[in-house]
């Protein structure tokens, strides 16, 4: 017995796993390169010719780096629990075999060899104890690799920290520089002519999103002749924001109310940009939407984002695709102090909502066809 103690104790000490790195290592190595990546777009955006175009891509590179860190941290905070749990189930357990380790050892050498039986007794406890042997060995290693896994997972956190310190000051300042960009701009093509008391006549005749919508269509269209053919797009667009799916087409919400849209979770001043080249039929304030933009991709189509914050655009523009729309609410690195206490409650924290639909014919459709959801 005292050979399986010691036999434990340097497996304990000196075992290494042969277990591969943890999920969350290898999220939080992937958001390391992703905001280094986008650190180095920020500085090459700089001198870029189209600063607007390069900033945008920046800013949404920060926000996927930013969102895999969080990722990492989370599953990180999650494994964590998990083996400090199994580490606390198991303390009385591991206490009593400890203690009856300790009175083996402490006892003198002469009794362990003494069985009450005699020798045909002494033959059986020897067997015994070999067959115990390789399951407290085995048992001892898996303990030791938790152990070190433990261990891993805190320094990841603890480096985290710092990245997410560098990935948040680089995303203020990207989104900063992409608001000065988009106000000095001068190489979009100048809006085309619009009524603006006639928009004022739709916007005062309008009681719901819905008319509002049907008015629009059914004035004459402002999409350009020679940009892709936005049917053929079904399926592949990019969601507006990077956020989560919180209700889909139809779908009621706590106070019974459904709508004819997706409404997209996201983190406060997220970047909303638009998923196909379009003209600008609407931006502006309407009814109790908040802001809300609204973009003709084609004829016969309208795509409406609703929630905004800021916005980058106005009425009669025309756009490029994937083109900044605006950010969304709230202040710069509002929430962002939430996120490792978010992380250890087993998800992130994203309270800003942004309502997309799209309509066809003049009729809201599904958005879930159209957009390329994770």
């Amino acid at each position: 017995m005292r050979r399986i103690a010691r036999l434990a104790l340097v497996l304990l000490l000196a075992a290494m796993p042969a277990t591969a790195e943890t999920d969350a290592a290898e999220a939080a190595a992937d958001a390391a390169r992703m905001l280094q990546e986008a650190a180095d777009a920020l500085a090459d955006a700089e001198g870029a010719r189209d600063r607007v175009e390069a900033l945008t891509g920046t800013v949404r590179a920060y926000e996927e780096g930013l969102l895999a860190l969080r990722e990492g941290v989370r599953q990180a905070a999650l494994r964590e629990r998990a083996i400090l749990a199994v580490f606390e189930a198991e303390r009385e357990r591991l206490a009593r075999l400890l203690g009856v380790l300790q009175s083996i050892e402490s006892a003198p050498g002469p009794l362990l060899l003494l069985h009450p039986e005699g020798p045909v007794g002494t033959a059986r406890a020897g067997m015994i104890v070999a067959d115990v042997t390789p399951a407290v060995a085995r048992e001892a290693q898996e303990l030791r690799a938790q152990l070190e896994e433990l261990a891993l997972l805190r320094t990841l956190q603890e480096d985290a920290l710092a990245r997410l310190s560098a990935g948040l000051a680089g995303v203020q300042e990207a989104r900063a520089a992409l608001s000065q960009a988009i106000a000095e701009r001068r190489d979009l093509p100048a809006p085309f002519a619009r009524d603006a008391d006639a928009m004022r006549a739709l916007l005062e005749s309008a009681d719901s999103l819905d008319s509002f919508a049907e008015l629009l269509m059914s004035q004459p269209s402002a999409a350009p002749d020679d940009i892709p053919d936005f049917g053929q797009a079904r399926g592949s667009l990019r969601a507006p924001v990077l956020g989560t799916v919180l209700r889909r087409f139809g779908e009621a919400d706590a106070a019974g109310v459904a709508r004819p849209g997706l409404v997209l979770a996201a983190r406060p001043r997220a970047l909303v940009t638009t998923p196909w080249p379009a003209s600008v039929r609407y931006a502006g304030p309407l009814l109790d939407y908040g802001n809300v933009i609204i973009i003709e991709p084609e004829a016969d189509y309208l795509l409406v984002v609703a929630g905004l914050g800021d916005m980058f655009v106005e009425a009669g523009q025309l756009l490029p695709g994937d083109a900044p729309l605006g950010l969304m609410p709230g202040p710069e690195g509002a929430g962002d102090d939430l996120i490792l206490p978010a992380a250890e409650a087993g998800g992130p924290l994203l309270p800003e909502t942004l309502y997309v639909e799209i309509r066809e014919g003049g009729r809201p459709v599904d958005p879930a066809a159209w957009f390329a959801l994770e």
